[in-house]
């Protein structure tokens, strides 16, 4: 009696094991394994580097969409004129659009077509998101932007964006990521 517990305690613990290791590809993986690589650009930011000026007259909008925002994770391809890096970018934008078409992910909204273009996905609910996601392509550049947060609204969102905008933002530390997207070296 003790061997069936036993082996049914063990086909119970093996299919947990593979049930909680879905090989699905996602966006958090994928933004793990790329940011790894020297093609890709990637960093973080968190809604402490929102500088506001007079962050202490925040109102109670800006103040619940800073507890709701976590960070900002951004990853950005470059291509250059080779082949085979413009062959690397047309499979790596051909990822990045099966992951959010085949995900949990909810497309808002999508503009452009063919080579340029953008989309706004969300993950969760209206009122409770998880997570947003901007996908920007153009001239053999893309870049991803991930809104992370907890119980996020979309008026959130754009209130972090407002901020953002007029916080005083250092945009010095962001300059290696604009010279990247822009081409320049300096």
């Amino acid at each position: 009696m003790k061997t069936i517990y036993y082996l049914f305690g063990l086909v119970v613990m093996a299919v947990l094991t593979l049930v909680s290791c879905e090989s699905k590809p996602s966006l958090q993986k994928y933004f793990v394994e790329k940011s790894q690589s020297n093609e890709f650009m990637a960093f973080d930011l968190g809604t402490d580097i929102i500088k506001a000026a007079g962050s202490d007259n925040l109102t109670a909008d800006q103040e619940k969409a800073l507890k709701a925002v976590r960070k900002l994770n951004i990853l950005i391809f470059k291509s250059d004129s080779t082949d085979t890096n413009v062959a690397h970018y047309k499979e790596e934008t051909t990822k990045v659009k099966s992951i959010l078409k085949n995900g949990d992910y909810e497309e808002l909204m999508r503009v452009g077509s063919g080579k340029e273009g953008a989309s706004i996905n969300m993950l969760g609910e209206n009122d409770d998101i998880d997570e947003f996601v901007v996908f920007l392509r153009k001239d053999g550049v893309f870049g991803l932007i991930r809104v992370l947060g907890d119980e996020m609204t979309p008026t959130d969102v754009l209130t972090i964006m407002q901020l953002v905008e007029k916080s005083g933002v250092d945009m010095a530390q962001l300059q290696p990521a604009l010279n990247q997207i822009n081409g320049s070296k300096g």
